[in-house]
């Protein structure tokens, strides 16, 4: 039977890449000594201030940039599945370069170390928050991606979606059309929002859906303006909570069992009992 453990990462990023990438090495590590097969980091675990997005995005053009060739190599020496965060990238999947911004990029390696799916972040977080920082605009950094992306591996159909994207569940009814059978969420929430919103949201994603949710946070004070709510979790197609952590540098596994996964769709067949269709 294929081991289908994976393990959803936590970190606290500051604004030294070295640092970050330290960190990130040090739970990826210790994922596949808990017997991960995969592994998902958050939202810009690499690159967590905005000052730095642009500079690092340029450097980010090249498949041998400095985060995506940590993410190979990783993904390679360990033999693990990366689920790769956001990595800003200053060129669209295209390969056109951007200039003024950049795109918040999931890159997915596989355990060979090979990049085989890159989704670039849809929705753009743009909102005022009762918080030290007050005002969001992240399209002032980032261009919006446009692709709904879902790839095979050895434990489901993947889809991916960021953060943000949480709040619009007709991206997520788009990839269980396309076959998601497990859905990672990289992200870094706001305290105030995700105190609010982030429990709700995740499980509904994976009720509406019957899909796993694997949802990875940045959790704890970055800076004296940025506290991120964490709470990283993988939720279960019938939306129980499987693992929960809560802030801080930190990891927890689960096993993304695919008789639960049939079970709940052969039990109660949602999928085709929808009548309406949706806009396109």
């Amino acid at each position: 039977m294929t081991n289908r453990s994976v393990a959803v990462l936590q970190m606290v990023s500051g604004h030294d890449l070295d640092q970050n990438l330290a960190d990130a090495r040090e739970l990826l590590e210790a994922a596949s000594e808990k017997g991960a097969v995969a592994a998902v980091l958050p939202e810009n675990f690499a690159v967590l201030s905005t000052r730095q997005m642009l500079e690092r995005g340029l450097d980010e053009r090249a498949p041998d940039g400095p985060i995506r060739s940590f993410l190979a190599e990783q993904a390679r020496r360990l033999g693990l599945w990366i689920v790769g965060g956001s990595v800003p990238i200053a060129a669209r999947p295209d390969g056109t370069a951007l200039t003024e911004r950049v795109r918040a990029s999931c890159l997915v390696f596989n355990d060979k170390g090979d990049q085989v799916a890159r989704y670039d972040k849809i929705h753009l977080f743009d909102a005022q928050v009762e918080d030290a920082q007050g005002r969001y605009r992240e399209s002032d950094t980032f261009e919006p991606g446009e692709d709904v992306v879902t790839v095979d591996t050895p434990f489901g159909r993947l889809g991916l979606a960021i953060c943000y994207d949480l709040r619009f569940p007709e991206l997520f009814r788009m990839l269980r059309e396309e076959g998601a059978e497990w859905i990672t969420l990289p992200s870094a929430f706001t305290y105030q929002t995700g105190a609010a919103h982030w429990h709700p949201l995740v499980r509904a994603r994976a009720i509406e859906n019957q899909v796993w949710m694997v949802a990875a946070g940045q959790g704890g004070e970055h800076d004296s303006k940025r506290r991120t709510y964490g709470h990283s979790m993988i939720v279960d197609p019938w939306g129980s909570m499987t693992v929960e952590v809560s802030e801080g540098m930190t990891l927890a596994l689960a096993e993304l069992d695919q008789q639960r996964l049939a079970m709940t769709r052969e039990r109660m067949p949602v999928w085709s009992h929808r009548r309406l269709e949706p806009h396109r």
